[in-house]
């Protein structure tokens, strides 16, 4: 029997209210029938994963897979909770749908687990580190009838960034749950680079949304800014971090462009729909029987592209180096509530 990535995931109390589907599945394996069912399962409801969600339907429909036309899409999102995340995967499981997306790690993790002893493939989006989540080998080879697409975090890239824009700065703030993988993955990596560019990383570990407020004002008092992770119970609460980051005129970074739109100052991140357009191209090759899930290794976006708010660097006092304005691949004068 495969793996089954984070036992835990699997011990969770099931909740009475189990979400269920009425999908029937018209696909298979062969690509003989011209219509499917699919099952979304999105960990969080916030801009980045939505964008995901919204490129995954592009890249299916430019591959001829539309919704209403040959495609049943049943979406459901887990709001942030992990023991809701395995019961969309079961629910789907059940309903012997054709493929399960999984959006966040949290979700892939939870898909894989409940969908391995199925024929149903799995296609995940936005997780950053599929190895250390368990979902890809040490070589990168998928473990299963699973693959999909990473958005590892440019993070040299965004120390490059963040010390052009604040050359006196010291100490980075950042916060992450210390149960997903990806942002334990991605503290690593910060604090590996961090020196290169004269930088201190100060980290602070939460466990629930609950933890997020006293969290922030502790962190906030320690350091010149922070930067953001794609940490999805962090993400989810962004405005409350950055209204509290704003009172106390502490910069903050964003990790792509639907932070920066909502009040962060800048990041070198990724484009979300092109992430989730690379993932439907994938998950349609499975859907038509061209490839196996098992067959395709997964994929990483690689070129950032800076996006900056005007508004919010006029509002702290931060100056935008030319340099980087020019390169910016959009510019936000206003902050989106």
């Amino acid at each position: 029997m495969k793996k089954r990535v984070l036992a835990g995931l699997l011990a969770m109390t099931m909740a009475a209210a189990v979400m269920t589907g009425c999908g029937k599945s018209s696909g298979s394996k062969d690509g003989g029938k011209e219509s499917y069912t699919l099952g979304i399962s999105q960990f969080a409801e916030h801009g980045s994963l939505d964008n995901c969600r919204e490129g995954f339907l592009l890249g299916l429909e430019e591959e001829g897979i539309e919704e209403g036309e040959n495609l049943t899409v049943e979406y459901k999102n887990a709001a942030a909770d992990m023991g809701t995340a395995g019961q969309i995967s079961d629910s789907f499981v059940s309903d012997k749908v054709d493929m399960i997306c999984a959006i966040a790690t949290p979700s892939a993790q939870s898909a894989y687990n409940a969908a391995m002893d199925s024929d149903i493939p799995v296609i995940y989006t936005a997780v950053t580190d599929p190895v250390a989540a368990e979902l890809a080998d040490q070589d990168g080879n998928t473990v299963g009838n699973i693959t999909g697409t990473s958005d590892k975090l440019p993070i040299e890239d965004q120390l490059k960034m963040i010390r052009q824009m604040l050359p006196e700065a010291k100490k980075i703030g950042i916060m992450y749950t210390t149960s997903e993988a990806n942002s334990v993955s991605a503290i690593a990596e910060y604090k590996e680079l961090s020196g290169k560019y004269d930088f201190e990383i100060v980290e602070k570990g939460i466990s629930a949304t609950a933890d997020i407020p006293l969290a922030a004002d502790s962190l906030l008092g320690q350091v010149d800014c922070m930067t953001n992770l794609t940490d999805n119970t962090v993400v989810a609460s962004l405005p409350t971090i950055l209204e509290k980051a704003n009172d106390k005129k502490i910069p903050v970074f964003g990790s792509e462009i639907e932070q920066v739109r909502i009040g962060c100052l800048a990041a070198e991140g990724i484009d979300y729909i092109a992430l989730g357009k690379q993932t439907g191209r994938m998950a349609a090759q499975v859907l038509k029987g061209e490839k196996e899930a098992a067959e395709i290794a997964y994929e990483t976006i690689t070129e950032p592209g800076f996006y900056v708010n005007t508004k919010v660097a006029e509002t702290l006092g931060v100056a935008v180096p030319q340099e980087l304005a020019d390169s910016a691949v959009e510019s936000f004068d206003e902050i989106v509530e």
